[in-house]
């Protein structure tokens, strides 16, 4: 993982002052890096049976979308409210600045369909965890969380006891 680790640029001081931003947009234009995330993120998934693989808005689609396509499974966006157009099913989380809420159409998840939930981050685990919320609100259940970049020092798994949660490169300050 080291390798993928040098392409993902640290800024300084963005969005706030003291906040040490892990952007991965140079991940994603290097195509051998990008190409390997994929390739690794579908070899976290061995042994994983899966209905359906949501994408949470907006970067969890880069990672979500591919996987589901070399896994075989559907793909399912969770968007910020106003994007879909049918009937949906939303919740609303708090963050620390603030409150968000996400939307999942009402039939994207069946009954005892195993979801995996793919996301670029995972920091506090604010977000994350209203998807599990909004999955298991509709009767789906969780094979697993992915992760490409986990921020170990927030401490965001812990809102995860009793779930299986995968990252691929993790940060410890």
């Amino acid at each position: 993982m080291e390798n993928l680790r040098k392409l993902i640029r640290e800024v300084p001081d963005f969005p706030k002052p003291g906040i040490n931003f892990y952007d991965i947009t140079t991940l994603l234009k290097d195509p051998d890096g990008l190409r390997e995330t994929i390739d690794v993120l579908k070899k976290q998934c061995d042994g994983l049976e899966v209905d359906m693989i949501i994408g949470v808005e907006s970067r969890g689609f880069i990672f979500a979308a591919p996987l589901a396509h070399q896994l075989g499974a559907g793909f399912i966006p969770v968007r910020k409210p106003k994007k879909l157009p049918a009937e949906k099913v939303s919740i609303s989380y708090d963050l620390e600045y603030g409150q968000d809420t996400l939307e999942m159409h009402r039939d994207a998840v069946g009954q005892g369909h195993r979801v995996l939930i793919v996301d670029d981050l995972l920091a506090t685990g604010g977000t994350a965890r209203a998807v599990v919320d909004l999955v298991e609100s509709v009767g789906g259940e969780v094979a697993a969380l992915l992760f490409v970049v986990e921020l170990d020092f927030l401490n965001g798994r812990s809102k995860f006891d009793g779930y299986d949660v995968r990252s691929l490169i993790k940060y410890d300050s």
